[in-house]
């Protein structure tokens, strides 16, 4: 099923004709808004998101923590380190709602024009669409951005858009995005939702490329109001801003001021935190969650603490092998070292009973791979027979489960038998290389201290077999940099997934871009099997065509053990300082911070309840 009957299936469109210069008059579906995973939620006459409270007061000022620091102000390109919230000033043609996984609506542009054959898509823009400085937001605009993007812009802007072939205007306020390659369903939502709105005027006598600490002329909610490198960056509200009373924005963007503080120890955030230096924290660390919210401002009711039950596609964190290194080549030493990373130990010691351990890439959606192949996933994996592992025919894969004791010597067993198998020898207590004759090091690259707690108990086991491994702790800067380098031999890393995979799945894992720097295949995977699944699903027609595509994807990249799988909570854990006001509705995507609104009333007991606290320590 094409683009153009699924979205009129999915909502009330109108469907017209227009010249296409590369063929035959093709036909359109002209929509308030898409869909890459079934009917829209909202339909062409809403007027604001559910979650929302669309009279909700504006004003005051939320504080919110960063990792690290900042030299430039300009997010769109590799050079430097850019500040945090930089997307707030920057406008996009649509925009996806905090209550839908796969659509978006109309923000800059207020409907989209798709092509059946997925050729080309149009976008209106919006008449009243400006700048900062009171510009028209034009085609003229767009299409500037996308040439920036694509030819200076993040390695990740180039490859994301490879297959968005030029955009052409139409005229003031309508601008053509022609496609290349196979039809494609996900780029209309790619150029819509991703390409930032760049003005051309502002650059026609600046350098793109280059670093700055002048901000960039935006058409966004915020713009940059002051700041200090490193140190902090304070946005303010744009008064009169064209986009806030359009359906995707009414209700949201109501302080005043977003302001963040920059902490390049992330030992002391939390501190930071209990001491009211920011009002908002989302929590990753089980351990902080369990013990370090007992303080006077919490009992008092003046620090609010909530879990969100989280339904939203999980994705997986991993420890990343990077397989660039020779060391990480042979599968064998891939799998058995999973046998030494005991969760059920760590979840019961360390984490609180808080996680659960994942075991598929798409976790916690319908994309991930469950019991045997069947039907037309099995027919999928039946065309690469020999080129894969045998064992994807078989159960999905499912990481080795301990008894929790710390004692349970199974595993390593397992882990020693995998090695032997694959030639593997331990000579005085060395795990030794079969194809190099040396013994086997590996380092694990972190940034945050905390996490030592993880590695350590890991580390221990894998000396049990032999291998000497250790930590290198660096901070944020440094970190960034190596990961953007591959220079590493182990990190944490994550991959979050949205309800309908498609062209990031090229970033993750494809081959193009193992050596490409800064790419996010941080493993260094080149597979052809996994290049043509990806292709697979990009091109995938419909959502039910992508399903079984997907999980044939997920078995290969799984039994190929290109990483150690590692855990996840069932729910968002959040903390704030109570002045804060926000619907009982909770978006399906997680929390969405810009939604809330500061309560003058909650404000001023929250401040009164302070002058009774003993300062925290």
């Amino acid at each position: 099923m094409g683009i153009a009957k699924s979205v009129a299936a999915a909502l009330t469109a109108i469907c017209i004709v227009v010249p296409n210069a590369q063929s035959a008059d093709v036909k359109v579906t002209k929509s308030h808004g898409l869909s890459l995973a079934g009917p829209l939620k909202y339909p062409a006459d809403f007027t604001h998101l559910e979650y929302v409270n669309p009279d909700a007061p504006k004003g005051g000022q939320i504080k919110l923590s960063a990792q690290g620091g900042f030299d430039t102000l300009n997010p769109h390109i590799a050079k430097g380190q850019s500040a945090s919230g930089l997307g707030l000033t920057f406008a996009t043609l649509f925009s996806q709602p905090g209550d839908e996984g796969s659509a978006e609506y109309g923000y800059a542009a207020e409907s989209i024009e798709v092509a059946e054959d997925l050729s080309f898509a149009i976008f209106n823009i919006r008449e009243n669409a400006s700048f900062h400085d009171g510009s028209p937001i034009t085609a003229e605009d767009i299409q500037f951005s996308l040439k920036m993007v694509k030819e200076k812009g993040r390695p990740l802007f180039r490859f994301y858009y490879a297959d968005v072939a030029k955009a052409i205007p139409l005229g003031p306020k309508r601008i053509k995005f022609e496609f290349s390659g196979p039809p494609n369903r996900e780029l209309p939502q790619i150029v819509g939702q991703l390409l930032p709105i760049l003005s051309k005027k502002h650059f026609e006598n600046r350098n793109f490329e280059e670093t700055t600490l002048e901000p960039i002329l935006g058409s966004g909610p915020y713009k940059v109001k002051e700041f200090e490198a490193n140190r902090f960056i304070t946005y303010e509200r744009v008064e009169n801003f064209w986009g806030a009373d359009i359906p995707i924005n009414k209700g949201r963007f109501n302080f005043d001021e977003v302001r963040f503080d920059f902490y390049r120890d992330t030992s002391i955030l939390l501190e930071a935190f209990r001491k009211g230096e920011y009002d908002y924290r989302a929590e990753n660390s089980a351990k902080n969650w369990a013990t370090g919210y007992d303080f006077p401002a919490l009992r008092k009711g003046l620090v609010v603490k909530e879990e969100i039950p989280s339904n939203t596609p999980a994705g997986q964190q991993v420890y990343a092998y990077n397989l660039r290194r020779d060391k990480f080549k042979d599968p064998a030493i891939r799998e058995a070292m999973i046998y030494a990373f005991d969760f059920e130990w760590l979840n019961k010691n360390i984490f609180y009973d808080q996680y659960t351990r994942t075991d598929s890439f798409f976790y916690n959606s319908v994309m991930a791979a469950k019991g045997e192949p069947t039907g037309k996933e099995l027919e999928i994996l039946e065309e690469y027979r020999g080129r894969i592992p045998d064992r994807v025919f078989g159960p999905a894969y499912k990481p080795p489960v301990s008894d929790g004791s710390g004692r349970d010597r199974k595993p390593l067993r397992a882990a020693r038998k995998i090695l032997k198998d694959a030639g593997w020898e331990v000579k005085d207590k060395k795990l030794i290389d079969p194809a190099t004759g040396q013994p086997l090091e590996i380092e694990f690259l972190l940034y945050d201290p905390n996490s030592l707690r993880i590695t350590g108990p890991f580390i221990k086991n894998l000396e049990r077999l032999g291998i000497t491994a250790t930590t290198r702790v660096v901070d944020a800067a440094q970190y960034t940099q190596r990961v953007r380098d591959f220079d590493f031999d182990i990190i944490t890393s994550g991959f979050g997934q949205s309800a309908s995979p498609g062209n990031e799945q090229r970033e993750f894992w494809s081959s193009a871009a193992a050596n490409r720097q800064g790419s996010r295949n941080v493993m260094g995977i080149e597979n052809p099997v996994v290049d043509e699944l990806i292709e697979r699903l990009i091109g995938a027609p419909d959502y039910e065509s992508l399903k079984p595509i997907v999980r044939a994807l997920d078995r290969v990249l799984t039994w190929n053990f290109y990483a150690i799988p590692q855990f996840t909570a069932s729910f968002d854990r959040i903390a704030y300082w109570n002045k804060f006001g926000k619907t009982d509705i909770n978006p399906s995507q997680g929390p969405d911070i810009l939604s809330w609104w500061v309560d003058v009333e909650k404000e001023a007991r929250l401040k009164e309840g302070l002058k009774a606290l003993p300062k925290e320590k």
